[in-house]
């Protein structure tokens, strides 16, 4: 599996990985062309996942710009055609409490602001692109694995219902497992809002939104080399090449090694891994005793999510290999569906019918950031979102018009994740040594008591 820790160049024209989403295509998926003439545009975004999608959307529909967008394989070959789904308010991995902590709570007002603006982007889209994505009912349990975390969960409903406005419940073991009977949870924190959808349906919506709008969208073509002559872009693909005075990188997890300075040592790429089993059976969904179709995540440092998908299957997921090469090894899906049973002991005889893995990216901080090269830099004219950290689906879709935005010289929201760039990790070359190592507290994290 390709790698960009370690991989240059990303491939060419790969097919979609055999996942859940894949399979339940109604029919074959729009190929679209490579490039393979020598072009201009006005801007040209990197990468077709929900950020590329939506920059390079608004970059034509609301700014009028000629854009071109490469992507090395098709639309939602990466992370945003692989994920689970889970449509939440927030992403990076600090909660509103953790933001407050940090930057004040003033600061973490104006980001809840942002995420709830991104979270409603989503379903805006949807409506206005029609888009079809086996959207379910809204339910998200954050699970607690261990009586401890049950405290910092009161403190998270506290502030979140009194300084954000939300409606968060806190379900003490015998109230959760009325509704949700997993072994595992010692209790759970109760979003009514969030939901689960098809996020390969989405990505795809989002393509045809942005074609509709007047992006050129080549599939096939990745950024092979990238020159800078006279402070103009010129991008190299394996057929052609284009000339912009501007560049969005949307490449997040996927970005290849040495892609572009801004970007070097800024990004962790770690694998999930999911399974989705075999439709249950009327009495293994008697005896599981899930309720509706609720999406669901633990709090262990080596986190479990899953959900009940519409045809009745589970999907479950979470940490898995930390290099491609050891992505689609068995003990991986073993270690998961050994999870799952231990959540819902009633389904021992279940088997699973797809595995898939994904990297998303982890940036140093914990957050996402969007950031513009200065005029006077070499780099003048490239801007990239990155960082999403696992949690991107609904946020992306507004880094994208935000990466428009900020590439069209309008003013973003002053947030800490609009401000700064991504930081460089430590001894970056050693970054997969850091990755065993908290691997290996994380275990021990999870397992202690």
């Amino acid at each position: 599996m390709y790698d960009p820790l370690l991989d240059k160049e990303p491939g060419v024209g790969s097919p979609y990985p055999q996942s859940y989403w894949f399979a339940k295509q109604a029919g074959p998926l729009s190929q679209h062309p490579s490039l393979n003439d020598d072009i201009t545009a006005d801007i040209v975004v990197i990468g077709a996942g929900y950020t590329g999608l939506n920059a390079a959307r608004e970059l034509a529909e609301r700014f009028s710009q000629q854009v071109v967008l490469l992507e090395a394989h098709q639309p939602g070959w990466g992370c945003s055609g692989r994920n689970a789904g889970f449509v939440l308010k927030g992403t990076g991995r600090l909660g509103p409490l953790q933001l407050a902590e940090r930057f004040g709570i003033k600061q973490a007002k104006a980001c809840y602001a942002e995420y709830q603006h991104a979270f409603e982007l989503v379903d805006a889209l949807q409506q206005r692109g029609r888009i079809s994505c086996q959207r379910q009912a809204p339910g998200y349990y954050k699970l607690a694995h261990h009586p401890r975390f049950l405290a910092p969960f009161q403190q998270q409903l506290e502030f979140a219902n009194q300084q954000l406005g939300q409606s968060l419940q806190l379900l003490s073991p015998s109230e959760l497992q009325q509704q949700l009977p997993d072994q595992q949870a010692k209790g759970a924190l109760f979003d009514p809002d969030c939901y689960g959808l098809n996020p390969l349906e989405l990505v795809l919506g989002y393509a045809d939104m942005a074609k509709q709008a007047g992006v050129t969208l080549y599939g096939g073509s990745p950024v092979l080399s990238w020159q800078t002559p006279q402070g103009l872009h010129r991008l190299i693909t394996p057929q052609g090449s284009v000339r912009a005075k501007k560049v969005l990188i949307a490449t997040n997890g996927y970005t290849p090694k040495n892609f572009h300075p801004l970007l070097q040592g800024r990004l962790l790429p770690v694998l999930s891994s999911i399974i989705v089993t075999q439709p249950l059976t009327a009495d293994e969904l008697a005896r599981c005793g899930i309720q509706g179709q609720p999406i669901v995540m633990d709090t262990r440092a080596l986190k479990y999510y899953y959900r009940l998908l519409p045809d009745g299957r589970l999907l479950f997921g979470g940490r898995g290999a930390i290099r491609g090469r050891d992505a689609d090894k068995p003990r991986y899906a073993a270690q998961l569906l050994a999870a799952l049973k231990r959540s819902f002991p009633a389904l021992q005889q279940i088997t699973v019918d797809y595995q898939w893995s994904g990297w998303v990216a982890v940036s140093m901080d914990d957050m996402p950031h969007l950031y513009q090269a200065p005029q006077d830099s070499p780099y003048a004219g490239v801007s990239y979102a990155a960082g999403y950290c696992g949690s991107g689906l609904s946020f992306s879709a507004l880094a994208g018009q935000r990466l428009a935005e900020l590439a069209m010289g309008q003013s973003i929201p002053l947030l800490p994740c609009y401000q700064q760039p991504l930081r460089t990790f430590p001894f970056a070359r050693w970054r997969r040594v850091g990755q065993r190592l908290y691997y290996q507290w994380g275990r021990w994290q999870d397992q202690r008591r």
